[in-house]
């Protein structure tokens, strides 16, 4: 069973490459957000490990929930479901321009690469906790695969 990260240059190429794919007539397979919002979403989603975008702190009981699902997703290396729940600050319900929101999110990916390679990403996430590096490339993987498979790249 092969755990993608986005620290692999193999894979982190292959996300660019599907987000090449990309158009703006792209079909879901799920959700609310079109093609352009859900590029703007993942591009919110690097600012997180970035420092750029902060989520909020949360109770204990979902900061045990969040933690348990990143460790399940670890040794089951199972996906992200369907219409997850997500914190208000990286919900894009408004019109993105398609091209924009691309070149930005390929803005975004370069951004973090760099700050994986200058290991200058978080110890911490106020949903999934403490994160190693590993951490960090395994989810943010996850998370790019996800919405790339809702539009069907």
């Amino acid at each position: 069973m092969v755990k993608k990260s986005l620290h692999n240059r193999i894979y982190f190429d292959e996300i660019v490459e599907r987000i090449s794919h990309l158009s703006e007539n792209s079909p879901k397979k799920w959700g609310k957000m079109n093609v352009s919002q859900m590029m703007k979403h993942c591009d919110l989603i690097l600012q997180i490990p970035l420092k750029k975008v902060e989520i909020p702190k949360i109770n204990i009981f979902l900061q045990y929930v969040g933690i348990f699902t990143k460790v399940e997703m670890q040794i089951f290396n199972n996906g992200i479901p369907h219409n997850m729940p997500t914190f208000q600050k990286v919900i894009v319900n408004f019109e993105c321009d398609f091209e924009k929101a691309k070149q930005d999110l390929l803005e975004k990916l370069n951004e973090y690469w760099y700050a994986y390679q200058n290991n200058n990403l978080p110890e911490k996430h106020n949903l999934f906790g403490k994160m190693e590096e590993k951490d960090w490339g395994f989810l943010e993987y996850k998370h790019l695969n996800h919405h790339l498979k809702q539009f069907n790249v």
